[in-house]
Parts: structure tokens; sequence; C-alpha cells
């Protein structure tokens, strides 16, 4: 037998851009690693530059980065990291999207539209990514958008279980904001033990973003504890017409469980007022000092979450057994 042999040995290494590092660090706490030093700066004109100051060459390298606002440059200084990592020789990389940038647009509404999640697909196809790992996508059919693995992580472990163990003793009901996430509303009435469901019936107008109205409770919610769960809260109107409807049906109180914090203005203004007794959100997205000052907002980790799915991705494991074969 010809040739130089060696017995295999992977390296996983972690990077995060500047977007969001308090999540990045907390995964890496979780992973029982650190995270791999980086300089990354703008020049005078916007330009970003990413230099990463250790070798990666054949590593399994896993990029974090969360889309927040300033979304379109947080989504380049990803794109360059990548790129960096590709022509560094990294082995494998895996983009780690806990929030997914322009996930809303799916899907064409009328013509000459974009279908621009599928362009962030394509995007970090082209900058070198072999794999991408998400957390709550807005729609499942992004995951077909990337031509390759796709690990779409679910928060709704961590949120229903939140909501089973504080709100035990009550009669509630699960109600989605919507038809389309009457699936997913499935899945929290069962972790919940068969409590009922229902949905709001509502119309949007799709020539102004952010806009729709709640116009009528489908499903028995009298005298429930209604847990409202939706994927994302924006600017807040959809989630709190959606509770007005509720409270307006007899519902005895409204919970509202959301993945991602995003709480464009006035969102917070919006949920500070609002008929909920209670917002509980994850971290895939920084709050602001003025969101966590609400008492009636709660903030549940996604970093352990995060930090497992990496670690069954690096060892080879089953990221699907994380969520009962759901996922």
């Amino acid at each position: 037998m010809t040739g130089i042999h060696r017995t295999p040995e992977k390296n996983l290494m972690v990077f995060t851009g500047r977007a969001y590092r308090e999540l990045a660090e907390e995964i890496v706490d979780h992973l029982g690693t650190s995270l791999v030093p980086t300089q990354a700066y703008a020049f005078a004109n916007s330009e970003i530059y990413v230099r990463f100051d250790e070798s990666v060459r054949g590593c399994d390298a896993f990029v974090i980065q969360s889309h927040t606002a300033p979304v379109n440059e947080w989504i380049m200084e990803h794109l360059i990291m990548v790129d960096a990592l590709k022509r560094a020789s990294a082995k494998r990389i895996t983009v780690v999207l806990p929030f997914y940038g322009y996930a809303r647009q799916d899907k064409k509404h009328r013509g000459r539209e974009p279908i621009s999640a599928r362009l962030m697909a394509d995007l970090f196809k082209t900058a070198g990514a072999d794999r991408l790992m998400a957390v709550d996508l807005h729609t499942s059919q992004i995951q077909g958008f990337f031509d390759g693995p796709v690990d779409h992580l679910m928060a709704l472990p961590i949120l229903a279980d939140y909501v089973k163990e504080k709100y035990a003793g009550e009669s509630l009901a699960v109600v989605s904001p919507d038809a389309g996430r009457i699936k997913v509303a499935e899945y929290w009435s069962n972790r919940l033990g068969g409590v009922p469901l229902a949905f709001i019936h509502k119309t949007r107008d799709i020539t102004r973003p952010n806009k729709s109205t709640a116009n009528r409770v489908v499903g028995d919610v009298a005298g429930r504890t209604c847990i409202l769960v939706d994927d994302m809260i924006d600017s807040g109107g959809t989630i709190c017409q959606a509770a007005d409807a509720l409270m307006a049906d007899g519902a005895g109180s409204v919970v509202i469980a959301a993945t991602h914090a995003i709480f464009s203005d006035p969102a917070v203004s919006r949920l500070r007022d609002s008929v909920a007794r209670e917002v509980i959100v994850t971290n895939t997205l920084p709050l602001s000092d003025e969101a966590r000052a609400l008492d009636k907002v709660t903030e549940l980790s996604i970093g352990p979450l995060i930090a497992r799915a990496i670690r069954q991705v690096f060892e080879d494991g089953s990221v699907t057994s994380m969520f009962d074969g759901q996922a």
C-alpha cells in the first residue's frame, strides 16, 4: 500500500461576527471551547474586512451570526467570514443562523417581486457554506432553498416547557395568530398534553408591510389562558391585535410566546400597553434595554439548544432526535 496514512482527527472551531457576540460566547461556553480570535472592522467607505488570527485549515467550522439590525450589514459580514474560511481551506463550513434574515420573503405575493429568502441561501452557498443551521424558520419550505443539508432547530421545547411549568394549574388553549401556523400550534398542543387549539382569522394588505387585521377567533377560548404562539414579533401590531381579539372573545388571559424578538419600533410600547399577561421570547436576537425593562417580557436562552445541535453535527449524530423526530 502506497501513500501517507494518518489517523483522521476532527477539529471543531467556532467563529462569530460583531452582530451579537454575547450569544456566540454563551454557545461556546456550553461546548467547552472558545471563539476563534477574529479581526473585523469597516473601512472609511463602510466596506467590511475580516481576518481570522488562527489557522483554520482542515477544521469543521461553525460560523454564528444572527441577522439583527442593521440586517444587511451583518449578512454581508457573515458572507465575508464564510468566504475567508473557504479560501483558508476549512474542511466543512456550517453557517449558524439563530435568526435567518429575509425569511419572510419566501414566496411571491405579486408579480415582479423577489424571493429574497432563496437569494440568501444562494449567497451562502456561493460564498462556500456546506451546511445551514437555523432556528425556527418563518416557513419550512426555506429548507429547500439551500442546496445542501439544513438543520432546522425548534425553540418549541424550550418555550413550551416553560409554559407547562408556570401555567400547569390553569385551563390552557393554544392559539395560532393565523391559519398558516396551525401545524406549529398542533405541536404546542401535544407538548402541553393535548390542550384545545384555536386560531385567529386575519387579513393582510400585501401592499403594506407589518399591517394586518384580526377578524375573528376560530375555536373555543372562553375562560382559558390562551398561549398565543408565533415565530417572531416585529413591530408587534399583529400579535397585539390577536391578543385583543382573544380577550374580546372571552379568553381569561393571554400569554404570548415567540422565538424571535425583533421588536422594531413601536413594538416595545405596544407590548407594554397590550392585554398580554406575559411575553415569552428567546435570545436568538439581542433585546434592547427598554425591552428588558418590561416586567411582562421573559427571555429564555437558546444557547444550550444551538450548542447541542453543533455537537451533534460535529460528532455525526442526529439533530432530529433532539426534537422527537419532528425536525
